[in-house]
């Protein structure tokens, strides 16, 4: 696996653009909500196990093995996607699914809007595991800023 730097200097090399920046600190997260949320509306055969916990879970799998110190931010994050769910989930009349994938396509369009600004491809469409380097890049921002390594 490449190290923590390899992955969000590659990434970074296409969100260089103040604008295309601004976008992805808006739309990544809501982008990693609403998957939590779609995922978090599918029926699970356990009461006690909601399939994006294990889906979050898997995700926390592969930023332990990134950074061991990224995956502790990026754990709180995803805990807060699931905490957000649960409330919307029971505590507004509207679906989650619906709300979910109301926020991930019109999320998805700023990502587009940003790339298309910036004038390179989204990192995904060269390696698939781009979609969780971006909570990571954001959390490696943050941790930057707060004087943390990774």
């Amino acid at each position: 696996m490449r190290s923590a730097d390899e992955w969000l200097d590659e990434y970074g090399q296409s969100h260089r653009n103040p604008t295309n920046k601004l976008i992805h600190w808006i739309c990544v997260p809501l982008i990693v909500w609403s998957v939590t949320a779609l995922i978090w509306a599918i029926p699970s055969p356990f009461e006690w196990l909601n399939w994006a916990v294990l889906v979050a879970v898997l995700a926390e799998a592969w930023y332990l093995a990134l950074s061991p110190a990224l995956a502790v931010g990026l754990a709180v994050f995803l805990a807060l996607c699931l905490a957000l769910c649960w409330l919307i989930d029971t505590q507004i009349a509207l679906p989650l699914w619906q709300i979910a994938l109301a926020v991930f396509v019109l999320a998805w369009i700023g990502q587009f809007i940003g790339h298309h600004i910036e004038g390179k491809k989204p990192s995904f469409f060269k390696d698939i595991q781009f979609l969780l380097v971006g909570p990571a890049w954001l959390m490696g921002f943050v941790y930057r800023k707060a004087g943390w390594g990774y």
